[in-house]
């Protein structure tokens, strides 16, 4: 099984591609999507799909894992990353990946076992279960990294 991880946003994006090979995961790439806060919103959304397709392209994951959307008192932001996961689900489907979304508690219980773990606590038990992370990945690369392996720890048995 082979996971592209997506850590939804349309400033930034968590990216990560997780393998499982003989009951073994690890991480084969993480790296963040950055776009141009003077580009107009619909050039941000074609930098995100140019960049997402690269990774579908070159890495042939065959299942996406997202986070899903959550809704905080900016309206205006939720909407902005629900056109970029539109744009992100539409690659997914089109590179016909098997689509998983998982919420914020679901992957803090499948990483630390704690449904209100702290983002220190998730990160530290990143390293520890996957210790191939880049030195200097930013908290959206652990984000999607924890993402991707909920995804295996869900949906990877016989895989």
């Amino acid at each position: 099984m082979k996971v592209l991880a997506i850590d939804p946003g349309y400033d930034r994006i968590g990216v990560a591609i997780l393998g499982r090979t003989s009951g073994t995961d690890t991480c084969l790439y993480s790296s963040c999507i950055i776009t141009d806060r003077s580009a107009d919103f619909a050039h941000r959304l074609q930098h995100i799909g140019n960049t997402i397709e690269t990774l579908l392209q070159e890495h042939q994951p065959d299942t996406l894992a997202i986070e899903t959307l959550f809704f905080n008192k900016n309206v205006k932001t939720a909407i902005g990353v629900a056109h970029a996961r539109g744009v992100i689900l539409y690659l997914a489907a089109a590179y016909n990946c098997t689509i998983f979304e998982f919420g914020p508690q679901e992957i803090k219980v499948a990483v630390t076992g704690y449904g209100n773990s702290d983002k220190t606590a998730v990160f530290a038990m990143v390293r520890r279960l996957l210790p191939n992370i880049p030195e200097h990945a930013f908290d959206d690369e652990y984000d999607a990294i924890a993402i991707g392996i909920t995804c295996l720890a869900h949906h990877g048995k016989g895989r």
